[in-house]
């Protein structure tokens, strides 16, 4: 019995939404195999089914997906030895499993869903660009009044994402994502292990300088905070930390 099943919401004809997750890429910064953030698929898959909300996980390219090394509770650095929700995830076997298999983006039939959410992890900041498959369906989310919604480095897409008129969909919008001061914070830890000299950033751009050069009101609560706004049917989440906070957003605006 899923957790849908055990909630009277919507038993019948839940809400629905596609949760894309990237698909394994290199950094092109650090050499390192980059990926999905476990707690931004987790945290909203674990938020939609208590909300009695049907979910299906998506990839660009489909497929297996990995998870950036970090965000896994189990690795040694113990960054996310307290995510006690992606730890169920990953050693709940039907739920593993979902991450082995990914339908590919193209395949999302936007009729059947009532949200789209795009995940963060280190991969979209070096693979979304070429993602044109995730920036036409993201945006006919968008076009069609349906949740377009994307999470902390999956926010990347909206440098790219343009409306059928040739506009940028996040021009004029208020969007949060990774901010300029986690990403100060990262990039010092990562000097701090000897991994990249003091010139060299870890990522090849960030979302708060691209998003606010193309025309967005850029907003965020400060360095990993738990935060997400919404601003019409474009919701944005600013870390992975915003995991619960991104879905439940979208919870409020769709009702159960």
């Amino acid at each position: 019995m899923s957790l849908r099943d055990s909630n009277p919401s919507n038993k019948n004809k839940p809400k629905r939404v596609a949760i894309v997750i990237a698909n394994p890429t290199t950094s092109t910064t650090t050499g390192w195999p980059v990926g999905f953030w476990w707690s931004e698929l987790t945290h909203p898959y674990y938020a939609f089914h208590e909300a009695g909300y049907a979910v299906e996980i998506f990839s660009p390219a489909g497929g297996r997906c990995e998870a950036d090394a970090m965000s896994d509770p189990r690795d040694a650095s113990g960054y996310s030895a307290s995510d006690l929700i992606s730890m169920g995830f990953i050693n709940t076997p039907s739920l593993a499993a979902l991450v082995e298999k990914t339908k590919p983006v193209s395949e999302i039939d936007i009729a059947r869903f009532d949200a789209l959410i795009v995940a963060g992890g280190q991969a979209p900041m070096f693979s979304f660009e070429r993602a044109t498959d995730l920036h036409m369906k993201f945006v006919e989310f968008y076009e069609a009044g349906k949740i377009a919604c994307a999470l902390c480095h999956g926010v990347a897409l909206l440098k790219y994402a343009k409306l059928s008129n040739g506009e940028l969909l996040a021009k004029g919008k208020t969007v949060t994502g990774f901010a300029n001061v986690e990403e100060d914070f990262a990039d010092e830890a990562v000097w701090g292990m000897g991994a990249l000299p003091k010139d060299k950033h870890l990522m090849p751009w960030r979302i708060e300088d691209e998003l606010k050069k193309l025309g967005a009101n850029f907003v965020q609560a400060g360095m990993w905070r738990g935060f997400a706004v919404r601003d019409g049917n474009l919701i944005t989440g600013q870390q992975n930390f915003s995991g619960t906070e991104t879905a439940n957003l979208i919870i409020e605006t769709l009702g159960r």
